[in-house]
Order: C-alpha cells, then structure tokens, then sequence
C-alpha cells in the first residue's frame, strides 16, 4: 500500500504562515553554494513559500510544489518562482535538472522510498538534497518548563508518529546519500506572549486534540505561560536540524 502524506496545516494555512519561524539566510547561501550551479531550485512541499523565497534570490529558477493548494495561496509571489499542486513522490519536473532540493520541516510526512527514486531522477550529477527542519523551541528554563509539559504531556497521545523524525533530529531517517557535512544554524527571535501563543497555536497535535477533544489545550497552559515571561518578552531560538546529501558516487 503507498503510504498518502498527511495534510495536517491546510486548514490553519495563514496563522502558519504569520507564526512559523524563518530558516537562517546564511543555510540557504551555504547550500547555494555547494550546489553545482544556481540554475533550479527545488523547495518541495513548500507550505507558504517561505523557503522558496529565500532561494530566488540564489537561483534563476525555484520549483515549488506543495500538496495544499490553501498554503499556496499564502504564498510568496516572485517572478522566478513557479507554484505547482503535486505530491513530493510524483513532481513534474524533468530528469537531471534541478541542482539543490530543499525540503523544510516536513520529510516525515513523505513516503522515503518512493520521494528518494523521485530525488535520483530530478538531480544533477553532484546535485544537493537537503533535508532541513526544527525541533522545540529553546527559551529560558522557567518557560520551558512550561512548554516541556505541553508538548510532551498534555499532547504526548496527539502527536503523529512520524513527529518522532523530528524529536530524534532527523538523525534516523532513513538517508541513502553521500553525507555532506555543513556548519551548524539557528534563528532567533524577540517574541511577546501572543506570538508564542500564536506559534503554539500551529502544532498538528494542538488541531488533533481540538478536533477530539472539542477546546483548545494551549489555553490549558496560556496562564502560565504568560506568567512564566520574563518581561514582556523573551528570546526564542530553534536550532535548525540538517542531512545535507549528493547522490552516491559509482
């Protein structure tokens, strides 16, 4: 049986947008830069663009394709990006082309052996697959207490399976390429209450358990979480997870 992606943000499309957090500009340079030419870019399920617009600049052209027609309407318009519907495991682009595919916080999702026999046939020789995404967030230990005991407790049971890619850094997925070492990256932000509460608000077992259990479980922890701030508001850091990979040499 082929394993179908789960589409578990089409219906909260702008708040994921205006909340998640950004990828470092200096990971999309570095990975420009050890692709083999800068002609196509591939951001696959590319979700609101976001990627996708940090690699325009890079590229001449950036193929981005997404499954969520609803996250494709929040997305970045750029004249040399190309917005496609399609499955990561079936795209429509053509053999050997694309010198660097990206895939931000969501290979979990996808089916591995049917998306890597996609990946071998749309790279160049020497192209870059990159699997990039982020685990919890990082803030100071009072409010992460607080967030521990949401994410891990009040929502352990609502979590897909596949959210354990992510809990393990992405270090056990299976990845059938030639390593490629690259530094590490982070982001930070300055974020007030609402904007923590508003990214909390974008977590798939956050919907899961509205949708069983009828009311929303961030608003279990919002008291203390507003209380445990230091200030009106705090630093937010992900550390940003990374397999960078070229195919196999023979």
């Amino acid at each position: 049986m082929l394993k179908t992606m789960k589409d578990n943000f089409s219906g909260h499309a702008a708040d994921y947008a205006r909340y998640r957090p950004a990828y470092p500009q200096e990971l999309m340079a570095h990975l420009a830069g050890i692709a083999p030419a800068r002609q196509l870019a591939w951001d696959c399920a590319t979700g609101n663009g976001q990627v996708a617009g940090m690699l325009a600049p890079l590229f001449n052209q950036v193929a981005a394709t997404d499954i969520s027609e609803n996250q494709l309407k929040n997305a970045v318009l750029l004249p040399n990006i190309s917005y496609k519907v399609e499955q990561a495991e079936e795209s429509s682009l053509e053999d050997q082309t694309v010198d660097l595919i990206v895939v931000a916080q969501a290979v979990h999702w996808f089916d591995f052996e049917r998306f890597y026999q996609e990946v071998r046939r749309v790279l160049k020789p020497n192209g870059i697959i990159a699997i990039i995404g982020y685990g919890l967030l990082k803030t100071h230990p009072s409010l992460d207490q607080v967030i521990g005991h949401l994410y891990s407790e009040v929502l352990d049971s609502y979590w897909d399976p596949e959210r354990r890619y992510l809990d393990e850094n992405y270090r056990t997925i299976p990845f059938p390429f030639q390593e490629v070492t690259v530094p590490p990256f982070s982001s930070s932000y300055t974020w007030t209450p609402d904007d923590l509460i508003g990214y909390l608000n974008t977590w798939s077992a956050v919907k899961h358990y509205e949708k069983q259990q009828g009311h929303n479980p961030v608003q279990l922890v919002e008291q203390q979480l507003r209380e445990a701030f230091d200030g009106e508001t705090t630093t937010v850091t992900f550390d940003i997870l990374t397999r960078v990979g070229k195919l196999p040499t023979t």
